[in-house]
This record gives structure tokens, sequence and C-alpha cells, in this order.
């Protein structure tokens, strides 16, 4: 495969088990991740947390791209992620499949573009289709009153 792109983000360790990450856009600012107890103090996200933040919002951009392209209107969209951890063979923690729900204001569901998009947006999100190569992943469209819009296992 080729590479189409490449990025270098830069992790130091502060202290204990807390890592200070570094990104490679100057406006970002840096994020401190740790673990939970008792090897850290959770001041900061783990990296399971993380990999499910990055599929929950790669696919929201993904679909609010997909519906709006450029200038997609404030506040329409949530998202929330399930992350379920599970023992391998070896009794080593792994992540054992995700959840990803998006919650969709009526600006989202209204639009022209819905329709289409919601059979599209899961294809073009980078980190959720690279992370379905080794952890299942369920994917749920839901308006605000709750029903179900669309899912894929």
């Amino acid at each position: 495969m080729s590479e189409e792109g490449r990025f270098k983000i830069h992790l130091e360790q502060q202290e204990g088990f807390q890592i200070n990450v570094a990104f490679d856009w100057k406006r970002a600012a840096d994020l401190l991740m740790d673990e939970p107890p008792p090897l850290g103090e959770q001041k900061g996200p783990n990296a399971s947390r993380l990999l499910a933040a990055a599929a929950a919002n790669c696919l929201s951009a993904s679909l609010l791209y997909c519906v709006f392209k450029e200038e997609p209107p404030d506040n329409c969209l949530r998202a929330e992620a399930v992350c379920v951890m599970v023992r391998n063979e070896k009794k080593r923690l792994r992540v054992g499949r995700m959840e990803i729900t998006l919650i969709l204001a009526e600006a989202v569901t209204a639009s022209p573009r819905f329709a289409r998009c919601k059979d599209l947006f899961e294809d073009f999100c980078v980190v959720s289709a690279s992370i379905r190569q080794g952890i299942p992943m369920r994917v749920t469209l839901r308006d605000e009153a709750g029903n179900v819009l669309h899912e894929t296992e």
C-alpha cells in the first residue's frame, strides 16, 4: 500500500505513567495522557479512551462533511463511544469491540443529502475503517428522540 500522507506526533513521559503528547499542528494544544489506578493517577485519558474518541470523532466529521460539506450548523450532532474491554486467551486486556452512536439534530436528518450520506459516510472515515480491520464496531445513527435511523455492524 502506498503512503498517502505522513505525520509525526511527539510523546514524552513526564512522571509515572503521565505522558505529554505534542501534535504536529502548532495551534493544537498538547494532551496529557495517563493510566487509571493502580498504575497512574487518571489525570488524562488513556490510549483505549483516545481510540474510542478518535473513532467517534472521525465518524462525526465524516457524516457532517457528507451532509453539509464545509459549513455544518453548530450543535447539530452529539456522539457516544462505548469501548468494551475483554481478556484474550493469554488473559491480556484488549479492546474487544466498539459501539459508536451519533445523535443527530433535525438539521442533519432533514437535509436532502442525509438519506444518501447515511449509507456512505462510514466508508470515508479513516479511523473507524482502519480499526474495523481488527476490532468489531457497531455504528448507530439516532435522532434526538432516540429513534434508530441507521445501523451497521
